[in-house]
């Protein structure tokens, strides 16, 4: 799977991208979503915007789920075209909505009465037309961890179940406003089929309790949160997309020429990616011994940020009957600069090769200078 002997030649660390395995997971989700034929699946750039990748995705027929105005920028430069753009995000600046205006993008999913005032008027001064979705918080827990659930009340993105009805009337009410839909996403890495089965149930209660104010709406965007096996990706590389669409085609009580979307991130582009790593030192520790790699929290955060676990292997010496327990660890002067506690791995030495799985989603998209470190490359399977 790894062309180690490839990798022993080139500077560490890097990020690797195995293009046949994203090849493979962009056949399954359009060949699970076109079943549907209002199915609509959009990628979330925010989970990794590196601008091959991008266009790869893009050739695949999906559209753009953004959040930034430069992800509309990558996006349309990716080849997607600008119809298929969805944008959020709860602080769009004046700036970015003229952006996306300009370029015509297929819809705002708006997260406030005060971003759509924001947005009519600037439509207005442009001599255009806004379409927008209200992105709805449904109080529906995603029973994932705190920093990646978005659909609690108490979480900062969507118009609440209580002010939605005077959203509805206000959009109504504005002249470059259409309101074309719903916007829902309670979070990320969602592992359980029943989370989206109560959102599906919270959805069909929202717009049969719209329905009089709106009559039938153009679109509903479920947003995303599938999540990936992170203990066991080798062996599970690709998620259950066909269960997981299936899940809102089987609960969903929409009428039937309602457009369902989906903004799929992480299980589409997670598991082709994985962080390429040389051990600088094994440290002699009182009570333990420490792996120190040359790759630190600022190529991949998850393990700090969220206490994420990312299954690592050794690459060098696989099958090393030798095993000892380790701490593997990064180079960054901060304490939470940590991928593993307790390991039991294949003996290690100075100069090994690690691979850090799962990191082609949140890896290089939130990669930093810090310590002043330069960012890592990446490396494609396809060029080497």
């Amino acid at each position: 799977m790894f062309p180690v002997d490839k990798f022993q030649s080139l500077h560490t660390p890097f990020y690797y991208y195995d293009i046949a395995l994203l090849r493979n997971t962009l056949n399954a989700v359009v060949a699970e979503s076109r079943k549907y034929p209002n199915y609509h699946v959009h990628y979330a750039i925010k989970a990794n915007h590196d601008p091959r990748l991008l266009s790869l995705i893009a050739s695949y027929g999906l559209g753009a789920d953004c959040v930034s105005g430069g992800e509309i920028i990558a996006a349309i430069h990716a080849g997607i075209p600008a119809s298929k753009i969805v944008y959020a995000g709860v602080g769009k600046s004046d700036r970015e909505i003229a952006l996306a205006l300009e370029n015509e993008i297929g819809c705002f999913n708006v997260e406030s009465l005060a971003e759509l005032h924001v947005i009519n008027e600037i439509a207005l001064t442009m001599n255009k037309r806004a379409c927008v979705a209200f992105r709805v918080n449904p109080d529906v827990d995603a029973h994932t961890h705190e920093k990646i659930t978005t659909g609690l009340s108490e979480n900062k993105f969507g118009i609440s179940l209580a002010h939605l009805s005077k959203a509805v009337t206000e959009a109504q009410r504005l002249s470059a406003i259409d309101l074309v839909g719903l916007h829902f996403h309670i979070g990320s890495q969602i592992e359980h089929m029943h989370v989206f089965q109560t959102l599906c149930d919270r959805i069909n209660t929202i717009v049969d309790q719209l329905k009089d104010e709106v009559g039938v709406l153009k679109s509903i965007n479920v947003g995303g949160g599938l999540g990936v096996d992170y203990r066991h990706p080798l062996e599970h590389p690709l998620p259950d997309f066909a269960n997981y669409f299936h899940t809102f085609y089987s609960n969903l009580r929409l009428p039937q020429e309602i457009e369902i979307h989906f903004e799929l991130g992480r299980s589409i582009i997670c598991q082709c990616g994985h962080l390429i790593s040389r051990v600088l030192y094994v440290k002699e520790g009182e009570a333990k011994k420490f792996i120190i790699l040359d790759a630190g929290m600022n190529d991949l955060i998850r393990p700090a940020m969220y206490g994420a676990r990312h299954h690592i292997t050794h690459l060098t010496a696989p099958d090393n009957p030798k095993r000892e327990i380790y701490d593997i660890v990064g180079p960054i002067c901060e304490s939470s600069d940590i991928f593993a506690i307790a390991e039991q791995f294949p003996f290690t030495k100075r100069g090994d090769l690690l691979a850090i799985h799962s990191a082609g989603a949140y890896g290089q998209s939130m990669a930093s200078g810090y310590n002043s470190r330069p960012l890592a490359p990446a490396i494609y399977s396809e060029e080497l």
